[in-house]
């Protein structure tokens, strides 16, 4: 989508209060280290360097702004669960998540990153109880989908969708690969409506 061919890096942050304030709308990702965060995004923006990718998890330790048109943006945050990262900085990445996911005004969504694999871990609940409050919505892309195959990958994702109907009610989920870009259009859909301030999707039919 076109949206999506102006993406550029714009800026990066460490703390909450010097977050860009542009007044335009903003959509987020989040996701466990190595879940798939960085690849999910270059893939949407058909850029293969836009957000860093790594072998090391952990190392988006700040709050990386991504310019669309319209004054909209792609919002990479740190990811989170990697046992390895030291306390100081786990601590303070856990406090900036959560006062930019329930205060940011300028955000209108929240996609969530899991393996697919691993979906619903104990930390992805936590994140997932931090930002309903807000009523905003969230989506969920189960990443590197090609790992499994077809059969796995659905049963998982019916698995996790009636999760998220008795507990998350606001949030949608899709299966997603970068490698095969599967599930690109469906994910676009998604984020584009939320800029647009569309009213959210709720279903994805893979």
């Amino acid at each position: 989508m076109g949206i999506f061919s102006s993406a550029a890096f714009y800026t990066t942050v460490n703390h909450f209060k010097d977050l860009p304030m542009h007044g335009g709308r903003e959509v987020a990702f989040v996701g466990r280290s190595n879940a798939g965060k960085s690849s999910a995004i270059n893939t949407l923006a058909n850029h293969t360097r836009l957000a860093f990718t790594s072998k090391t998890p952990g190392r988006t330790q700040h709050i990386n702004y991504f310019s669309l048109n319209n004054n909209k943006f792609l919002v990479d945050l740190p990811g989170y669960g990697y046992a390895k990262v030291p306390p100081e900085s786990k601590r303070h990445w856990e406090a900036l998540l959560s006062e930019y996911m329930q205060k940011r005004e300028e955000l209108c969504g929240l996609i969530v990153i899991m393996d697919v694999r691993h979906p619903l871990t104990e930390i992805d609940e936590v994140m997932l109880d931090w930002f309903a409050p807000t009523n905003k919505p969230i989506h969920i892309l189960l990443t590197k989908a090609d790992k499994l195959s077809r059969q796995q990958a659905t049963i998982t994702l019916m698995k996790v969708r009636k999760h998220l109907a008795e507990h998350f009610p606001q949030c949608s989920v899709q299966l997603f690969s970068s490698s095969k870009k599967q599930g690109v259009e469906e994910a676009e859909k998604v984020i584009v409506g939320w800029l647009e301030g569309e009213k959210a999707i709720d279903e994805i039919v893979e």
